[in-house]
């Protein structure tokens, strides 16, 4: 996908990016191409294969959620910033907070905002099962996200935590997850959370599946989750 297609793409979902944005994306594919000779920040770096893979797919989030609505958004696990920069990009407006684990992701991560102009965006080295603990953050966003491998029973214990009651998590899967939201039903209840939307699409070109879930917080998550570090991923609330 190049940069016209990728203009021509968003503009068909009625997400119009100025000369600006776009300028944004372009300069985050410079960055994260020099970045990645120093650290592993991706697999993918052809300009073409970041812009369907990295940038087109978070930005998919937009197509069936309503960022417009919303002011605080919570990324766990962002990696090298998705999918919460290219939608920090798009929805200039928002004030994003990422937490990662890996400290040198939160180097290039502070980097790559002060390259690229970004206001109000906050990186926070730490495991999402501290962070979920943690008073300033618990139940204080409007929306989480995460574009992640782990199973929803994991991601739900991670991420409902730190969702404001009235608010969403919203899972980027890369494949169908019935199975996988059949397990994780008890994980949802559990924390307070209620599956609300399930939309699945093919990405263009290479035409691989993605599902888009949202979940609504329903009701005040437990004190006891998140659990210590690494015991959602040991043992899963399933």
């Amino acid at each position: 996908m190049n940069i016209n297609e990728f203009q021509a793409g968003l503009e068909e979902k009625g997400i119009s990016l100025s000369s600006e944005q776009l300028a944004q994306f372009e300069k985050y594919h410079e960055l994260l191409v020099e970045w990645n000779e120093k650290m592993n920040l991706t697999a993918i770096t052809d300009k073409e294969e970041v812009y369907l893979k990295h940038f087109y797919d978070s930005i998919s989030a937009a197509f069936y959620v309503d960022f417009n609505s919303i002011t605080s958004l919570c990324d766990v696990g962002a990696g090298a910033g998705f999918p919460s920069i290219p939608i920090k990009i798009c929805f200039p407006h928002l004030h994003v907070s990422i937490v990662d684990s890996l400290n040198k992701r939160i180097t290039f991560l502070n980097h790559l905002s002060d390259q690229l102009g970004l206001e109000n965006t906050h990186f926070h080295h730490d495991r999402a099962e501290t962070f979920g603990k943690n008073k300033d953050h618990r139940e204080a966003y409007d929306m989480v996200t995460a574009r992640a491998v782990a199973r929803m029973s994991v991601l739900s214990e991670l991420c409902l935590p730190l969702v404001k009651k009235g608010g969403y998590f919203v899972a980027m899967k890369a494949a169908s997850v019935n199975d996988e939201m059949d397990k994780a039903k008890k994980a949802i209840t559990t924390l307070g959370g209620k599956t609300e939307q399930v939309d699945s699409f093919l990405l263009p070109e290479e035409n691989s599946e993605r599902t888009i879930v949202q979940i609504k917080k329903v009701k005040d998550t437990p004190n006891k989750y998140p659990r210590k570090p690494g015991t959602p991923n040991k043992l899963p609330l399933e």
